[in-house]
């Protein structure tokens, strides 16, 4: 992945929050929608450039899949990401509930 690449992936705000949300660990589709006040169709949208980019990877856990943060992700992506996000986190309030809390879907 290219700095430009990772810039474009995170030029957007609902991949930029989701991103973001994933730092405090897995995520389910109903979490990140729960957040970002989105559509499932939409949210879903996003997670899927995210994963064919390689920046986040998913674990079926029965009926529910979690999206989660690459473990493989190159020392200076960790580093982009963990910089934004106390930028994000503070316009965005939703993200300090820890994953699984937000939604009763799963």
């Amino acid at each position: 992945m290219t700095p430009v690449e990772l810039m474009k992936l995170l030029a957007d705000d609902t991949r930029l929050t989701s991103v973001v949300a994933m730092t405090s660990g897995p995520r389910c589709v109903c979490d990140l929608m729960d957040i970002l006040q989105l559509s499932q169709p939409k949210v879903s949208r996003h997670l899927a450039i995210l994963r064919e980019a390689g920046l986040v990877e998913t674990e079926r856990r029965g009926q529910w899949v979690y999206y989660s943060l690459a473990p493989q992700l190159p020392a200076w992506v960790a580093e982009v990401i963990n910089t934004l996000a106390p930028m994000v986190i503070t316009s965005v309030p939703e993200l300090m509930i820890n994953p699984g809390e937000s939604s009763a879907c799963c």
